[in-house]
């Protein structure tokens, strides 16, 4: 595992569909160390703190092995570290691979997994695809952001290492799915719940998909096709079992 690229800008002012938007997405590949802190890089900064940053979203990586799914899907040339709005440009670390919970050393600093990206229109307006942002989400290519445990330095070449991994802890793409793709089933849905760092934000969507899904829907554990959706593993790291999921009908992206 590595870091390949530490990316960081400052919000600035873009016109979107005809009014001008405050956002901090254009990031670029920062030379040298960068400083990490409790909320965030220096010299990086969010537009909006009401749903960008914080402790919980210090931080956002990015796998480079999905930089060229995408440049394949929209015909372009290599995208530069940073396309995707991430902090982190890293690599041999997936979705699947890593749980919400995990501890990893980077550099000099000691980060914690908290929750997936969900994409926002913003991002659509940067890489000039507005449409893509359901094919984003469904992709489960997400990424993943981080709480900062210990602030230390972190440049690009760094070795990377999970220095805990999260006994309670689900992957990141699963946890993907029972934010926002409709998957899992009440055993799992629980089980996420319980799980102690987890990020407020994550926590809210949870329980509202708790409190809004009937009953019986939850406590039906799926086991083949039925109604037409189509039922699917969702691989789980650390020897987890794989879970049946069911795909259900998107809820509206987040509009950042």
């Amino acid at each position: 595992m590595k870091l390949i690229s530490v990316n960081i800008a400052l919000p600035r002012e873009v016109e979107i569909n005809g009014r001008p938007v405050s956002t901090g997405i254009y990031k670029l590949p920062a030379p040298g160390r960068v400083w990490l802190g409790r909320l965030g890089l220096a010299g990086d900064g969010q537009a909006d703190l009401t749903v960008h940053g914080g402790e919980h979203q210090a931080a956002y990586s990015y796998p480079f092995e999905h930089y060229a799914h995408w440049q394949t899907v929209l015909g372009r040339d290599p995208f530069p570290c940073g396309t995707f709005g991430e902090n982190f440009t890293i690599s041999g670390l997936l979705e699947d691979d890593v749980c919400v919970g995990d501890i990893l050393q980077i550099g000099s600093a000691v980060v914690q997994v908290t929750l997936p990206r969900l994409p926002c229109f913003k991002f659509g307006h940067k890489i000039g695809e507005p449409g893509i942002l359901k094919e984003f989400l469904q992709s489960g290519r997400s990424g993943f952001y981080h709480r900062v445990l210990t602030g230390g330095e972190v440049g690009s070449g760094d070795p990377m290492a999970i220095t805990h991994r999260d006994p309670a802890g689900i992957s990141v793409r699963t946890a993907l799915g029972l934010q926002r793709l409709g998957e899992g089933d009440a055993g799992l849905l629980r089980r996420a719940l319980a799980i102690p760092t987890l990020a407020p934000l994550l926590r809210k969507d949870l329980e509202k998909r708790q409190r809004r899904q009937p009953r019986a829907e939850l406590s039906r554990t799926p086991g083949g096709a039925e109604g037409g959706k189509v039922f699917r593993d969702i691989p789980c790291a650390h020897g987890q079992s794989p879970v049946l999921s069911r795909h259900t009908s998107l809820e509206p992206l987040w509009v950042w």
